[in-house]
């Protein structure tokens, strides 16, 4: 609120002679004591006046959600999403058809969930129209109205249920929202997997999404949208020796697959290629870990995977063999931050550099010396290399 880019935009807006308040999340989170990133702001007039009242003041505009009153306001260093007021004329997810109105009530109570549904003025005056205060207060997920309907508005409001309750709420979760859960759990199939997808990894991402996802199992939620989370028992243990958390990490230690059933569940769930590639390396590694093994046979195992991909696997062994090899597992990585990512010094070019036609026998030189310097516990550096590259093309 004291930021100059804050100041900027609103000041811009009240030139207009109109009406802006904070809401969602940006309150929400001032109030719990969060750190704000995204700042939403709400007003009666239309997105044509909030346009052209920016530009007045040379403010950055974008027309980001123009059909449902959204501009986006660029103050670096920070965005700010604009939104007239409105009411749902037929609510459909993010298809949403919507008019515009000048009522705060109104459309506060068309919002997701009451904590959200709090505006705030400039003075710091709080208006709360659905009593969110007191949820936020009691950190309590409580959908505006009817959970029922609010969620029938748009069904990714209920997986938004538990992973709000996994990153802001205190037991107990709500009963009239896990009811409602409950019976319409089967309109789940009905939503896009990139939405499923990035609701169920915000909610790993939680401090401890355990018990969160356990009521997802009880409501008999957890089974629809992600049928191979059965090891929570694993993802407990992750949780207690990780250093930060990780979401596809977290991912993998929930879920019981093989690399058939992680190619297929990031598939599913419409992974990037970088998280496919983290799943399926953690679910059928691509070479043996063992927490127990000496220092070489660790290097070699941090050679083949990785830095990262050794880090990840170490995690997940130790998730698997309980608090015993926690201690281990956190020696392991501090070793491996140590000794740094290892990287076999030659390429190609120096092959070629000795005159070797492009073909087979440059990959099978530079995998021999790459082996020769793997048995040598990757002592040799970039001259002895190159010195043994040339003693074999030679012999070959």
């Amino acid at each position: 609120m004291t930021e100059a880019s804050t100041r900027r935009v609103l000041a811009a807006l009240a030139a207009g002679g109109i009406a802006a308040r904070f809401v969602g999340g940006a309150v929400r989170d001032a109030l719990m004591g969060r750190p704000v990133s995204d700042i939403d702001i709400a007003t009666p007039a239309s997105p044509e006046m909030v346009t052209a009242l920016l530009e007045k003041a040379r403010v950055k505009v974008a027309p980001t959600g123009i059909e449902h009153g959204t501009v986006t306001a660029v103050a670096p260093p920070r965005h700010f999403e604009i939104t007239t007021l409105r009411r749902d004329v037929e609510p459909q997810g993010r298809r949403a058809v919507v008019a515009f109105i000048d009522d705060w009530r109104v459309d506060a109570e068309r919002r997701d969930f009451t904590m959200n549904a709090l505006f705030l003025d400039l003075d710091g005056t709080l208006h709360d129209y659905v009593g969110g205060l007191a949820d936020v207060e009691a950190r309590r997920v409580r959908f505006v109205g009817d959970p029922a309907t609010r969620i029938r508005e748009d069904v990714l409001r209920l997986l938004r249920f538990y992973r709000f309750h996994a990153q802001l709420g205190q037991p107990p979760a709500d009963k009239a929202a896990r009811a409602a859960c409950r019976a319409l759990a089967s309109l789940l199939p009905t939503l896009s997997a990139e939405r499923v997808s990035a609701e169920l990894l915000k909610l790993l991402a939680a401090r401890d999404p355990l018990p969160a996802l356990s009521l997802m199992r009880e409501d008999a939620v957890l089974p629809v949208v992600l049928p191979e989370a059965t090891r929570f028992d694993r993802l407990a243990g992750m949780i207690a020796v990780e250093p930060e958390p990780d979401a596809i990490r977290r991912l993998a230690a929930l879920v019981a697959v093989d690399a058939e059933g992680a190619l297929a569940l990031a598939r599913r769930l419409r992974l990037s290629n970088e998280q496919r590639d983290r799943l399926l390396a953690l679910a059928a590694p691509d070479w043996p870990l063992d927490l127990a093994n000496d220092a070489r046979a660790q290097r070699r195992a941090l050679y083949h995977l990785g830095a990262r991909g050794y880090r990840d696997l170490v995690l997940l062994r130790a998730a698997e063999q309980g608090a015993s090899s926690r201690r281990r597992a956190r020696a392991l990585l501090a070793r491996a931050e140590e000794t740094g990512e290892l990287e076999f010094p030659l390429r190609g070019r120096d092959v070629t550099a000795l005159r070797i036609k492009p073909g087979p026998r440059i990959g099978e030189l530079l995998a021999s010396v790459a082996a020769w310097w793997e048995a040598g516990d990757f002592r040799a550096d970039r001259k002895a290399c190159l010195a043994e590259l040339k003693a074999r093309a030679k012999q070959s």
